[in-house]
């Protein structure tokens, strides 16, 4: 049954054809006149948010729920003749798609400035991807969503990935000296830039699921100039490498092309077998199952998932907004912030670096532009 019913109750839920949608709102356009009895279906991999008269009611879990407003078929219509028949007790339902969204890349589209103990100030690339889920789903619609009446993974990667390239500059000016210590410690970055962003993502209602660093680049003149240092370095005797090439590039003269050519084919062929069996490996593995209990953000005691208070704490689970310099959650009509002092509305200001005076994002600590440490 349609959610926009004259008279008959609505039978409201939502099921996500494309796999990449967060949030969907129901009514699509707008808002309802949800009635009193609309039935309303959730699935283990959502939680819908009940909003009525503009404000969040609860989130609600898998299973039916019974929507209580104060619309009555029929009577309710008779009373909304001074709003032209439209009834001012507005509802609508918002939809928060809980799975984790996988392989959404991110990676410097401008190279970030670098102070390398060997080579000097080098601007360098990063790719990787990375995964996230909602976790918070009232906090990720109050400042995420809005009023929008959809949201894709597409549409806001685009600002998450600012916020790991900063957070990835800070954390490799103070994790690493030289681009050349990099062989071996790609995991321990991914890892440590994991959990330097899990505070950044929390204060939207996301959680990141994983992070990976899949490459990081000095430009082609650094590169080249590194490779012409590495065999200065293995170069023992010079007049015998000039000899060695001079002989090579007579070898290659006579040589055909063609026979070269099939020879780099064989080769591939050899590779694709052991390609295609890593990639299907990886496809194979399962995910780990979710637990029932969860951690307290405040006293990191374990609780009941479906918990919207800490039984050993106090403090609220289900957040509607937070605290933009301490993080604590807050009660929607709270004017200051009870741990901190700060006010409720007030918001964390960015960094201007003292040297280039360019904007980075807030509690930065090293510039993105030309790599100088910001001052606290």
């Amino acid at each position: 049954m349609g959610i926009n019913n004259k008279v008959l109750l609505e039978n409201i839920e939502w099921f996500d054809e494309t796999g990449e949608e967060m949030v969907k709102r129901l009514p699509s356009h707008g808002s309802a006149e949800i009635k009193f009895g609309a039935q309303l279906t959730v699935r283990e991999s959502q939680a819908a948010i009940f909003f009525y008269t503009g404000k969040a009611c609860d989130a609600l879990g898998p299973g039916r729920h019974t929507l209580k407003t104060g619309n009555i078929p029929i009577i309710t219509k008779l009373l909304s003749i001074p709003w032209g028949m439209e009834s001012p007790l507005r509802a609508e339902v918002y939809f928060a798609n809980l799975k984790t969204f996988t392989n959404l890349k991110w990676g410097t589209r401008d190279p970030v400035a670098f102070k390398d103990s060997d080579l000097g100030l080098i601007r360098i690339r990063a790719h990787g991807v990375f995964n996230i889920r909602i976790i918070q789903p009232v906090l990720f619609i109050n400042m995420l969503v809005g009023t929008m009446g959809r949201l894709t993974s597409a549409e806001i990667s685009d600002y998450l990935r600012q916020v790991i390239v900063s957070r990835f500059n800070d954390h490799l000016g103070e994790k690493l000296d030289t681009i050349f210590n990099l062989p071996g410690r790609y995991d321990e970055l991914s890892h440590g830039l994991q959990a330097r962003l899990a505070e950044d993502f929390s204060h939207f209602g996301l959680a990141l699921s994983s992070l990976y660093i899949t490459s990081i680049t000095p430009p082609p003149e650094v590169q080249r100039s590194i490779d012409d240092q590495s065999r200065l370095n293995i170069i023992k005797d010079m007049d015998k490498l000039v000899q060695l090439k001079a002989a090579a590039a007579m070898e290659k003269a006579a040589e055909n092309p063609g026979d070269a050519g099939a020879g780099m084919g064989m080769a591939m062929g050899y590779m694709m077998p052991a390609m295609f069996a890593g990639t299907l490996g990886a496809k194979g593995e399962t995910p780990p199952e979710t637990s029932q209990q969860t951690s307290c953000p405040d006293c990191h005691g374990q609780i009941p998932a479906s918990s919207r208070f800490c039984p050993l704490c106090g403090h609220q689970i289900l957040v509607l907004r937070q605290c933009a310099h301490c993080g604590k959650n807050l009660v929607p009509s709270a004017q200051f912030c009870c741990r901190c002092g700060h006010p409720a509305e007030e918001k964390a200001l960015e960094k201007i670096c003292p040297s280039c005076k360019k904007e980075n994002l807030p509690g930065a600590l090293f510039c993105n532009y030309c790599g100088e440490k910001l001052q606290g």
